[in-house]
């Protein structure tokens, strides 16, 4: 899961077990940096295409025996090593963020589920590895719920996503229900709008649902902050459904009583 849509749920929280909160915070830190090297300050897209390609040198030295430059990297590679983290996962991300720089629209589905493949699914898988559970059957429920995640995350910050030129929604599907970039901008719902979220909505929750039963194989607390992830998600889109995917004048996000709630349907569902 990218740091976008995880800023939503808990990362490296009080519920995973003291010895994974280090390697999960590293693994944070990384995501969360060269997230912000694609997307703050008013950097050219050559120089953050360039910060994205120091990252990937200090991948290439760890993966080469070499010792990497900077702190972050010289605590981040015996972590990689301790738990055989699979370098690809790293790359991916940076392939994502790198690709946010350059670009902005969508033309399919297919093309944003490419996007999640290397934006959001690594972390699951990276998190997976950490807890020595990354068999196929929980990796492929780890990328369906890091994937929705991420669509989440795209229908919470249509607005926030469109002031930095970026629609991640299918230009084909805006085209189908006459969704046009301009109402975007106006924050305008009226048309087709509400039907057209609907079916965004549907889509994402039918792909958490599809990754939930992940949350009750994982053991202990790493299944608790498991499931409390999935329940965020599933509250988002609680939201969303209610406002008829008005994001702009009620961007979903979760409060004190959410995580109470998410927190004691969590423990009920073990």
């Amino acid at each position: 899961m990218t740091t976008k849509h995880y800023e939503n749920f808990p990362v490296a929280s009080i519920l995973l077990p003291r010895r994974l909160r280090h390697p999960v915070g590293l693994i944070y830190t990384f995501a969360r940096q060269a997230d912000d090297f694609a997307d703050e300050g008013d950097l050219e897209a050559a120089q953050r295409l360039s910060l994205l390609d120091g990252f990937r040198a200090e991948l290439d030295r760890v993966k080469e025996g070499k010792t990497p430059e900077t702190p972050l990297f010289q605590d981040l590679a015996p972590v990689i090593a301790q738990y055989r983290l699979p370098l690809d996962a790293f790359y991916d991300l940076l392939d994502a963020f790198s690709q946010d720089v350059v670009k902005s629209r969508y033309a399919s589905f297919g093309e944003v589920m490419d996007y999640c493949r290397r934006s959001a699914n690594p972390v699951g898988r990276l998190l997976l590895h950490l807890y020595g559970a990354a068999e196929r059957r929980n990796l492929a429920y780890s990328d369906a719920i890091c994937s929705s995640l991420q669509l989440i995350n795209f229908l919470q910050d249509v607005s926030i996503d469109y002031r930095k030129d970026r629609i991640y929604f299918p230009q084909d599907e805006m085209e189908k229900y006459k969704i046009t970039e301009a109402q975007i901008a106006r924050g305008d719902t009226s048309g087709l709008w509400g039907m057209f979220m609907q079916f965004q909505i549907e889509r994402a929750r039918k792909m958490l649902q599809a990754g939930a039963p992940l949350g009750k194989i994982l053991p202990g607390r790493i299944g608790l902050e498991m499931r409390m992830i999935i329940m965020g998600g599933e509250s988002i889109l609680r939201k969303l459904h209610k406002s008829r995917g008005d994001m702009f004048n009620q961007r979903p996000v979760l409060k004190a009583g959410d995580w109470a709630y998410m927190l004691y349907r969590s423990i009920r569902a073990k």
